[in-house]
């Protein structure tokens, strides 16, 4: 004899059957994604991890301490060593994540219509990461991508859109709440929007954010930066 409770579901009109069953769904993919959301990144084999201190290292050297007349053609040959770092670990996420950074860089150092392939490039490197491990580098893939959706141009040149750009950061904070990237980065757009007394919140938070073992120069001038911004609001 059918049960009271399958027979109920057996005699509901079809498109709620249907509906029931997308919901039942739904709500499996929702709790797989917070459950893969709070799991631990993966840890760096010793190589990858040797590669991502090179590319940050170098990108912290290149950005903060030479002229910028000099950055383009230093951020050309440490993307190179970043695709070669990507052939021989495409699995890596942190090693997309510095691929995106420096081409993102490279192309602001350039300018012009140039560097509209080297975002897109970058796009879709962060893409990559976030597909791979989105807890990587403590989510520094949203961070990066979101800073990128609020900065480069929007249709029909680029890909600029405000509403990503906020969604990406948003997930950024989720994943690194105390960072000085994440942070900064979140103040600059919340800036970029007309919200400055969030902004001058967020920064001033960044500025509190605990220093990175290894990351001393590049904490020094996100530092410098984010007190120039903060200079700047009225």
């Amino acid at each position: 004899m059918m049960s009271t409770t399958a027979n109920a579901t057996a005699t509901l009109p079809i498109d709620r059957r249907r509906h029931k069953r997308r919901s039942t769904i739904a709500q499996a993919l929702l709790a797989a994604v917070l459950i893969l959301g709070s799991l631990p990144a993966l840890a760096m084999t010793p190589d990858v991890e040797e590669a991502v201190h090179h590319l940050q290292k170098r990108w912290a050297e290149i950005h903060y301490q030479l002229p910028d007349n000099a950055q383009a053609k230093a951020l050309e040959a440490l993307e190179q060593d970043a695709e070669e770092y990507l052939a021989r670990y495409p699995e890596a996420a942190e090693l997309h994540i510095w691929a995106g950074i420096v081409r993102s860089t490279e192309a602001g150092a350039k300018g012009g219509l140039g560097a509209l392939s080297l975002v897109k490039a970058a796009r879709d490197d962060l893409e990559t990461a976030i597909d791979l491990d989105p807890a990587a580098l403590e989510g520094s893939a949203y961070t990066s991508l979101g800073a990128l959706y609020y900065q480069v141009p929007g249709w029909p040149l680029a890909f600029g859109d405000d509403d990503k750009a906020e969604w990406h950061l948003r997930q950024a904070q989720k994943f690194n709440p105390d960072g000085i990237d994440s942070l900064y980065f979140w103040g600059d757009y919340l800036h970029q929007q007309g919200r400055d007394d969030e902004a001058r919140q967020v920064l001033h938070q960044a500025l509190d954010a605990p220093p990175r073992p290894g990351r001393e120069l590049a904490d020094r001038g996100r530092r410098e930066e984010i007190q120039a911004l903060l200079d700047q609001l009225p």
